[in-house]
């Protein structure tokens, strides 16, 4: 005798533009936005897609997405997870379900050029990184940002807690360089050192993971 639990199971198929990788802990690829014809929408990566991905998608392109639908009815909820995905309206597979290939970009080679993608900076907004510094720090950045006219091109995150509490305010930075115990003073020097025109600025005394 079987057992309804109440969550049904199907497949699904839908396109749309990409609008921004949803990631977990600052870090963890978890899944994509997409803007459909029924409005935004949120689907989970499989696994095995979450390491295929080149995070320089640029945000517009047509994806479509194929895989598997439940529906929770009691909870009546709607989970989306994403076993392939290939390039919107030209049918042509991009990503194929093969653990061994390498890492691939999701654009069309006869896409049109990118535009520049915004940088990202990720910022710890836990209660002990904003105990130690955390808010002035965020301030002093994007006042640093705006004075150099790169409020456009760079963007400031909050995330989750990052797993160094006691050696907060912990940034990281585009190019994935970790700061911790980052103080006011400093973030004029760091903000030079990655976005500046001199590459050859020292960095401020501050730990770099």
């Amino acid at each position: 005798m079987s057992i309804y639990t109440g969550v049904e199971v199907s497949e699904f198929c839908l396109e749309g533009r990409f609008l921004d990788f949803v990631i977990k802990d600052g870090y963890k690829l978890k899944g994509l936005l997409l803007a459909t014809s029924d409005g935004e929408c949120y689907v989970k990566l499989a696994k095995h897609l979450r390491v295929a991905f080149d995070l320089r998608l640029p945000r517009g392109t047509w994806l479509q997405v194929v895989g598997t639908k439940k529906y929770d009815a009691k909870k009546e909820e709607v989970t989306l997870k994403a076993e392939r995905v290939m390039a919107g309206r030209s049918q042509v597979e991009i990503i194929a379900p093969n653990l061994n290939m390498e890492r691939v970009s999701l654009a069309p080679e006869t896409s049109k050029p990118k535009r520049a993608k915004k940088q990202t900076i990720l910022m710890c907004q836990k209660s002990d990184c904003m105990k130690r510094g955390g808010k002035a720090l965020c301030q002093v950045l994007e006042s640093e940002l705006s004075d150099r006219g790169l409020q456009d091109t760079v963007d400031l995150k909050g995330t989750g807690c990052m797993k160094n509490c006691k050696a907060g305010p912990n940034l990281v930075m585009p190019d994935k360089t970790r700061y911790t115990k980052v103080q006011p003073s400093q973030v004029a020097i760091l903000v030079d050192k990655h976005f500046g025109e001199d590459a050859e600025i020292k960095s401020p005394q501050f730990m770099e993971v």
